[in-house]
């Protein structure tokens, strides 16, 4: 494992516990893969529903062999905008180029945001990338059986709502061996939720607390993992925290890590970077899964 090289700490504590991707972006564009990629295919905007935001890209390692676990990736974006990729960015390839150097098959999809498409827009959008993978993946080399679940940030959130809640997975269950979560949302009630999160969310307070995915976790059986940034804003952490103690109390021991030096966005920023903190220990973790 090599954690972040001195000088990029530095730079990223600069930033400080904020939510800045042009600045982070400034500090770890350079270190990632530039286009063309070697080694590996892709098929790109393949769609998973009528919506335009319903769109996925796939990422396969090149040559014969298979069938591959797939790595599907969930970006984040405050539940009102972000994207899987900016066109001449680096970011998310770098996770889908991670995830095909290390023998997966990666799924990288955008979803639908508010205030157009509120709750339950998110887990809908996670479900049919879901139901597109079962049914598809295997044509791309990739293993329906062996389905790897990352979100991050707002799609943390997505991503651990359509876990958590049974109804979301018909008809093939959720079919997630393994469901990573980075620094995201997990309980909206007893805080005042920012507007964005509302637009998304609604303004019944009363109905946060089964549009929060914590309670789900607690009696899911897929195993987990969560990561968070040190100097993430203090009410991600705390969300990160509230769900450990939660899954603890439950009885179950989730694999958690604090990632020290990272931010909110260099946490990803850094998958398939020489810091490896975070994607050694995914990769330890999927491999334990089997």
């Amino acid at each position: 494992m090599t954690i972040m090289p001195r000088d990029i700490a530095e730079k990223v504590r600069t930033i400080g516990p904020v939510i800045d991707p042009p600045a982070t972006a400034a500090i770890y564009a350079s270190l990632q893969e530039q286009e063309p990629y070697r080694g590996v295919e892709i098929t790109r905007e393949v769609k998973y529903g009528a919506d335009q935001r319903q769109a996925l890209d796939v990422f396969e390692p090149a040559g014969s062999g298979g069938p591959r676990p797939v790595f599907i990736f969930v970006h984040g974006g405050g539940y009102v905008g972000g994207s899987k990729r900016e066109p001449g960015s680096p970011f998310y390839d770098n996770i889908m180029l991670w995830a095909a150097r290390h023998g997966m098959v990666g799924v990288n999809a955008t979803y639908r945001v508010a205030p157009a498409h509120p709750w339950p827009a998110g887990p809908e959008d996670v479900a049919a990338a879901a139901r597109w993978v079962h049914l598809y993946i295997a044509r791309h080399g990739g293993d329906p059986q062996a389905v790897f679940l990352c979100g991050h940030s707002a799609g943390a959130t997505h991503a651990a709502s359509f876990v958590a809640m049974p109804h979301f997975h018909e008809p093939y269950g959720s079919g997630i061996k393994g469901l990573i979560l980075i620094s995201g949302n997990y309980d909206f009630t007893g805080f005042e939720l920012p507007d964005r999160y509302r637009s998304y969310l609604g303004d019944d307070a009363s109905k946060y607390a089964e549009r929060s995915p914590i309670q789900g976790l607690r009696a899911t059986e897929v195993p987990l993992m969560l990561a968070w940034a040190g100097l993430d804003p203090p009410p991600i952490t705390a969300q990160s925290e509230r769900l450990v103690a939660a899954l603890k109390q439950a009885g179950r021991a989730p694999r958690a890590l604090t990632l020290a030096h990272h931010s909110h966005i260099s946490i990803t920023y850094a998958i398939n970077s020489k810091d490896t903190e975070l994607s050694d220990a995914m990769l330890d973790f999927i491999k334990s899964v089997g």
